[in-house]
């Protein structure tokens, strides 16, 4: 893959404590092989304001947010889309002529996997996490009819608030879990951190479930969906998650709407990486 570089070349980038290849590959993929004057580039920072500064100062054209970013990055943008708006939590900025607009894609990629997985609803869902990410895929189930469940997370406070607001239980981390749904969005099972071999739910809990769901993308096969798939349960993955979301930033930096195909090609270049 060779990349031109001109003066005119649009920069896009993400901002992540831990920053991966996929999205780079992705974007960098399908600016190629379309012809558009565009590159990636992933960053991280320990100073959020200063990068957000950067991106409006510098006409840089759109930003993907991740953990630890998608609240803190909220004050620093100029608008909320209704789907930012809504979940509190942010995975992309577009930059409009120095104007950052906030938008969440997540909420949009977990819905329609549960809608392609075929997930029924009225089904019992345990989520564990109570971040950003866990706010848009709560949002997705309720609204997919899985409206009964517990959230389960480290942090009580945040955890409580995200249950109320879903309608779902607030349960300890400690407690038995009894679900037909196992969704993990936290970094439990992520490459590279301190969780990386753990399992967000226990090998018992997987077997009781009906449905394995890990947000985590990296590695596209974690030890839970790893677990999963021992024990002959559908699955649902990051990587899938990611592949949807990274579309849909895809067309709002740039305007092109991808083609299931061309999503499916530039994820199978992205997942070598």
């Amino acid at each position: 893959m060779t990349l031109r570089l001109t003066r005119d070349t649009r920069l896009c980038m993400s901002l992540a404590a831990r920053p991966s290849n996929i999205g780079t590959r992705f974007h960098n993929f399908l600016y190629e092989e379309l012809g558009l004057d565009y590159v990636y580039k992933a960053f991280t920072t320990t100073d959020l304001p200063a990068a957000i500064a950067g991106v409006r100062a510098l006409g840089v054209r759109g930003c993907a947010i991740s953990m630890p970013f998608k609240e803190a990055v909220i004050p620093l943008a100029d608008a909320l889309d209704p789907s930012a708006a809504r979940l509190q939590s942010v995975n992309t900025l577009v930059n409009d002529g120095g104007r950052l607009v906030a938008y969440n894609t997540d909420y949009l990629a977990v819905r329609t996997l549960l809608e392609r997985h075929a997930v029924p609803p009225g089904l019992r869902v345990a989520l564990r996490g109570s971040g950003g990410m866990a706010r848009a895929v709560l949002a997705a189930l309720v609204d997919a009819g899985l409206v009964q469940g517990i959230v389960t997370a480290r942090n009580e406070p945040a955890g409580r608030k995200l249950a109320a607001a879903g309608g779902y239980r607030w349960q300890d981390e400690t407690s038995p879990v009894e679900a037909d749904v196992l969704v993990n969005a936290t970094p439990i099972g992520m490459a590279g951190g301190a969780g990386a071999e753990a399992l967000a739910f226990t090998p018992s809990q997987v077997a009781a479930a009906a449905w394995v769901f890990d947000v985590v993308a990296m590695p596209a096969e974690t030890p839970l969906i790893a677990e999963a798939r021992r024990q002959g349960r559908p699955v649902i993955t990051g990587a899938e998650v990611i592949a949807l979301q990274v579309a849909e930033q895809f067309a709002l930096y740039t305007g092109v709407r991808l083609t299931g195909e061309q999503v499916e090609r530039a994820s199978g270049f992205a997942s070598r990486g």
